[in-house]
C-alpha cells in the first residue's frame, strides 16, 4: 500500500554519492518525518512512495530531484580579511548568514592572495545519490501533527524550561 500524504514515515538510511557513503543514520535516530510536505529530497520521497513498513530497498536519486544541479556561477570571491581567524583550508565548510537573515553553508573552494573563492551551490548538488532504505513505521498523522506539520517524534519538549535547571529536558 502506498505511503499517503500526511503519514508520518521512519526510516533508517545510508547515501552514498561517487561511491562513497556520505550520509547514515544506520545504528542512530530514525529519521521521522511528514510524507508529502517536504521535509526530504523530492526524489527520496517519490522512491519510498510505494514501500510499506518493514521494507528495505535502494533508491537512485537524480541530481536534480535532490540538491539541484551544480551551478558555476555560484561561486564568489571575498576578500581574505572577512575570514579573520579561521584557519582557511581548501574543501572546509563555513557557515555564515545571508542576506535574508538566514544561514548560509559554503564551501572554500580556493585561497588566494587576497581573497577567497567560495562556492555557494550545495555539497551534494550535481551528484546522483543513491539511498539505501528500510521503512521501520508508517502510520497516519495525528490532527496536531497535521497542523504543525511536526511529527510527534521530533518534538521538542519544553514543558520544564521554566523549571530550575532546566538543562535535562533539552532547554538551553
Amino acid at each position: 500500500m502506498a505511503i499517503e500524504t500526511n503519514q508520518v514515515v521512519s526510516i533508517q538510511y545510508e547515501v552514498q554519492a561517487d561511491g562513497k557513503v556520505v550520509d547514515s543514520n544506520i545504528g542512530g535516530q530514525p529519521l521521522v518525518f511528514m510524507f508529502g510536505k517536504g521535509q526530504i529530497i523530492p526524489g527520496l520521497e517519490a522512491g519510498i512512495q510505494d514501500m510499506a513498513a518493514g521494507e528495505k530497498g535502494d533508491v537512485l536519486v537524480k541530481a536534480s530531484d535532490a540538491y539541484g544541479d551544480y551551478n558555476p556561477e555560484a561561486t564568489q570571491d571575498v576578500p581574505k580579511e572577512q575570514f579573520a581567524g579561521i584557519d582557511l583550508q581548501e574543501g572546509m565548510t563555513l557557515y555564515g548568514q545571508g542576506e535574508d537573515g538566514g544561514t548560509v553553508q559554503v564551501v572554500v573552494k580556493e585561497i588566494k592572495d587576497e581573497s577567497v573563492l567560495v562556492d555557494f551551490n550545495h555539497p551534494m548538488a550535481g551528484k546522483d545519490l543513491i539511498f539505501s532504505v528500510t521503512i521501520n513505521e508508517v502510520r497516519d498523522a495525528t490532527a496536531d501533527e497535521i497542523a504543525s506539520g511536526v511529527p510527534a517524534e521530533n518534538k521538542v519538549d519544553d514543558s520544564c524550561c521554566g523549571s530550575s535547571g532546566g538543562h535535562s529536558c533539552g532547554c538551553h
